[in-house]
């Protein structure tokens, strides 16, 4: 996407738990959505369901789906993974419908799913541990992944978009501003406590330095 002039990667991540568990973290933009005004010029799109193809997977072979948080671009591409629980946030699952990145309702209906509601940190399966960092939304998540070879990696999330708001402050917008300072600097004390790769939500730069499927991490 192009956001005034920026370059604003979507992520989206496949973790394969201690006990063999395939989840999916974040789905991605709908196949066809209104409102990209929203966040500027789409350049190339890529489908949950090829990306998982990438991986030698397909929707059905999915355990889980959480979704960190409801904003659009982490939710949208949802339908394409029907019928796999969804774990979120028991307060972000509470608004009434999913939302764009400014905080105003989508017109995006919540999926029909058997949704796993959760608070706190919790370690839903063994090596992947949701992190409780509300404030960028009611209920956002990020994620400490623990994997045999690479080590730590701390997925940020919107909780820390991009390394400038390290420099600057979280930045303007939040549901929640104060929070989600707290957030972020909870973020970066436990990624230095934990020794562990600190992963922004959406860096133009960093995603230069990350592998894409079917590359992969362990």
């Amino acid at each position: 996407m192009h956001e005034d002039g920026r370059l604003i990667p979507i992520q989206g991540y496949v973790v394969r738990g201690g006990d063999g568990t395939v989840v999916l973290v974040d789905t991605g933009f709908p196949d066809v959505v209104r409102g990209f005004e929203h966040y500027g010029e789409p350049i190339e799109q890529h489908a949950v369901v090829d990306e998982l193809a990438k991986l030698g997977l397909a929707p059905g072979d999915l355990d889980l789906v959480v979704l960190t948080h409801s904003d659009v671009d982490h939710i949208g591409g949802i339908g394409a993974v029907s019928g796999v629980p969804i774990v979120m946030h028991r307060a972000e699952r509470a608004l009434p419908r999913p939302r764009w990145f400014d905080g105003t309702w989508s017109d995006l209906p919540w999926p029909y799913a058997d949704y796993l509601r959760v608070e706190g940190d919790v370690e839903i399966v063994p090596g992947l541990t949701l992190l409780e960092t509300r404030g960028h939304s009611p209920g956002h998540m990020s994620l400490l992944v623990r994997l045999a070879e690479t080590g730590r990696v701390l997925l940020a999330v919107d909780a820390i978009s991009r390394r400038a708001e390290l420099e600057r402050g979280f930045n303007a917008g939040a549901w929640d501003e104060p929070l989600a300072f707290e957030s972020q600097q909870r973020v970066v004390e436990l990624a230095a406590r934990e020794d562990a790769w600190l992963v922004f939500g959406h860096d133009p730069d960093q995603r230069l330095e990350i592998q894409y499927a079917p590359a992969t991490y362990d």
